[in-house]
């Protein structure tokens, strides 16, 4: 299989070129080739064979093959899928017509555990005989860094550069950023995460970087992050199925909507996904759209759920481009917005609701299930509630046990770093 840019420019390549590179040289984010035989036919027989796996890290495997097919990584991917995905992804009913898919087991308690480990075994079999040190870029609203930073952790001729911004992260989002050492290098930007995202587009952008070392993105705007988590909604569609005898709507909480187009791919590609919900906090740019038909990014805006403050969401080019047209889009997906008062209700009463703490995100998704009403629903649980415990634990009254990985991190000591959102010369601090 081949992938261009979302915005027509350059020539396809293959998946390693395409996660090597991480950012099209045209500016936009590489896309499977995708034409109608593919969801024909292609996708079809990819389900009957995940239909029949016995656990997540063969269905992934299975699920990949057409994505990685004439690829140098192709005989490598049983072997990457199982070395990576090591952790349990639960998926638990917490009513009649809800389950919870819990998607926080991993090494940094995140969902991006998933894609950040994957990703990391990838890129470790490619580019051996290459003398350019790997640098890897990666902006973060809060879970995506520390999922990459234990990704690539001590792994040789690799550096990890994480750009947070300052003041918008828990702190122990922040102790999970800054603790690493060795290879991983953390930096509090003095902006917004839009604002460390440009940087690192902009980095990603510059031909005298690339010719010094070997620069990537592990965003989800790397299509080697984002597609492992389109196996974990396949797998837990086809449980659900199992268990219930239907096809479930998957509500997504979303931000840069890297984990709702990884639902949406699920869907096109026949898993047995009813609809998937884009559900986003105040920031609307996702809700408007399906609204309006009309696309426009916004200011990002400070909420509880920290890490879906995007007010312009990358993977929103790759969305459009999994249908025709809007309408075709709208028959399936589905988006609305969550305000910081509705959070702080789920997460107040969510033990006695539904026996559960939920995190901030995944209170995001709860809410719009309650809005949306309905049966047959699946949640995404993007993160550990311990790690927002400033937030969380006033809500529910006590203190919420920190799972052993975290914990371990967490005392660790560390300094922090800053830079300027608009100074120009910030890649030659972050990256000399």
């Amino acid at each position: 299989m081949k992938y261009l840019s979302t915005r027509g420019g350059g020539e396809a390549v293959n998946f390693s070129a395409a996660i090597s590179l991480g950012l099209a040289p045209d500016g936009g984010i590489f896309q499977p080739q995708m034409d109608e035989s593919f969801w024909r036919e292609s996708a079809a027989a990819v389900v009957r064979e995940c239909e029949k796996c016995s656990d997540f890290p063969s269905l992934a495997a299975q699920m990949l093959k057409p994505f990685l097919r004439d690829d140098p990584l192709q005989e490598k991917l049983e072997d990457i899928c199982t070395r990576a995905l090591t952790f349990p992804i639960p998926l638990i009913d917490i009513g009649e017509h809800t389950s919870l898919l819990e998607l926080f087991h991993g090494p940094t308690c995140a969902f991006k555990d998933v894609g950040a480990s994957f990703l990391a075994e990838c890129l470790s079999h490619l580019n051996r005989d290459d003398p350019r040190p790997r640098v890897v870029l990666v902006a973060t609203s809060g879970d995506t860094g520390g999922a990459v930073a234990r990704a690539f952790f001590g792994r040789p001729a690799t550096r990890v550069v994480i750009l947070f911004p300052k003041g918008m992260v828990s702190a122990r989002q922040q102790a999970q950023l800054c603790a690493w050492g060795d290879n991983i290098n953390a930096y509090a930007v003095r902006g917004t995460f839009d604002d460390c995202q440009r940087m690192v587009k902009g980095a990603l952008a510059d031909a005298t970087l690339h010719a010094r070392m070997r620069l990537l993105s592990a965003n989800s705007i790397n299509i080697g992050r984002l597609l492992p988590q389109a196996a974990y909604y396949a797998y837990a569609s086809l449980e659900y199925r199992h268990r219930h005898g239907v096809a479930p709507g998957v509500i997504v909480p979303s931000g840069n909507l890297g984990n709702g187009v990884a639902a949406v791919l699920a869907l096109r590609m026949g898993f047995p996904i009813r609809e998937v919900v884009l559900a986003t906090n105040a920031n609307r740019a996702v809700p408007d759209y399906f609204a309006s038909g009309r696309y426009q990014g916004q200011p990002t805006v400070q909420t509880l759920a920290n890490a879906m403050d995007v007010g312009a969401p990358s993977n929103f080019e790759r969305l459009m481009a999994l249908f025709a047209d809007f309408s075709g889009l709208k028959t399936r997906v589905r988006s609305l917005s969550v305000s910081d008062a509705e959070i702080r209700e789920v997460i107040r009463t969510g033990e006695r609701r539904f026996g559960q703490i939920f995190c901030p995100h995944t209170a995001v998704g709860i809410r719009a299930r309650e809005v949306l009403g309905g049966k047959n629903w699946i949640v995404a649980a993007t993160a550990h509630p311990a790690k927002f415990e400033t937030l969380v634990e006033p809500l529910i009254g006590h203190d919420i046990p920190v799972p052993e990985t975290l914990a371990g991190l967490l005392n660790k000591p560390y300094s922090l770093s800053e830079l300027d959102a608009w100074d120009p010369a910030w890649m030659h601090v972050a990256l000399p």
